[in-house]
């Protein structure tokens, strides 16, 4: 069941529609009389853990999709497919055609999360663009929300330009609605997407280094153990402004951070280490 559903979902992610993403929610009468998707959640949950290890993510992610399969209204299993798919593809490959490949997986499963909020699902099937739609989005959603827009973003980024604009809308008014639900969320994700968003927009499309600064700044301040946006305000606004004193500086705090520091992202702040390290490596052709 687990292989058909990926299939699915791969396929479907392929073929594109209205956007990447298909807001169609999964089938099936949920199965928990048993006991089996309990079984097959902690099992996921288990192998999450360990996500640092990409054969354990992916066991994980196998796992969580057993369990959407047994109960298809499990939000805590979707929010792991979509964030995990997002990691899988950011943190364990620098492929670019296998990072597009798990984006646009996280995408379908934030896609199938986003379409368990009736009244999100009913304004896209009337016809209703995302960035509209998102209006009716809860604070339940925002994991979803949140890991589908940051896929949707590099998903696109990686492609072309073109795509990136493309679906710039859809991603600016779900990050909004994120950051209006829940600034906090990862760590304060949402200023941190928009500290990156505006070091990386071409001049002609509003590039702004001060508001990026200020939007790293914020998201800092309120996560400092969080090493991924010292990483992120190195490559984008450091390397966008040629500060070498703050890409240095940033990188260096990163690498000598605890990873540990963070509960819940322990493995997501080993790997911003290893970002970390390879932009310093990097170093003389960013420069």
């Amino acid at each position: 069941m687990r292989h058909i559903l990926l299939a699915a979902v791969l396929t479907m992610s392929a073929c594109g529609g209205k956007g990447p993403a298909d807001y169609s929610a999964v089938e099936g009468a949920a199965n928990t009389s048993d006991g089996k998707a309990a079984a097959k959640l902690e099992e996921a949950d288990g192998l999450w853990a360990e996500r640092l290890d990409p054969e354990k993510l992916k066991s994980a992610l196998a796992a969580y999709e057993e369990a959407v399969a047994l109960d298809p209204a499990n939000r805590h299993a979707y929010e792991r497919l979509v964030r995990g798919w997002y990691f899988y593809g950011d943190g364990h490959t620098t492929n670019v055609d296998e990072q597009v490949e798990r984006w646009g997986v996280a995408i379908e499963w934030g896609a199938k999360c986003m379409a368990l909020n009736d009244a999100f699902k009913a304004k896209i099937d009337a016809g209703e663009k995302e960035k509209d739609a998102v209006v009716a989005a809860t604070k339940a959603d925002v994991p979803c929300l949140y890991w589908l827009s940051s896929a949707l973003g590099k998903w696109g980024k990686a492609q072309s330009l073109s795509k990136t604009l493309k679906h710039l809308p859809t991603v600016k008014a779900y990050m909004s609605k994120c950051e209006e639900l829940d600034p906090t969320y990862n760590n304060y994700g949402p200023a941190r997407y928009w500290g990156a968003y505006y070091s990386a927009l071409p001049s002609f499309a509003g590039r702004d280094f001060e508001k990026s600064a200020e939007y790293f700044e914020a998201s800092i301040q309120g996560a400092p153990n969080y090493l991924g946006t010292r990483v992120l305000r190195a490559e984008m606004l450091a390397v966008g402004t040629g500060d070498e004193a703050l890409f240095d500086q940033d990188l260096a705090v990163v690498l000598k951070g605890d990873p540990n520091a963070v509960e819940g992202f322990e493995a997501e702040n080993a790997i911003e280490q290893r970002k970390a390290q390879a932009l310093i490596d990097q170093k003389n052709e960013l420069f």
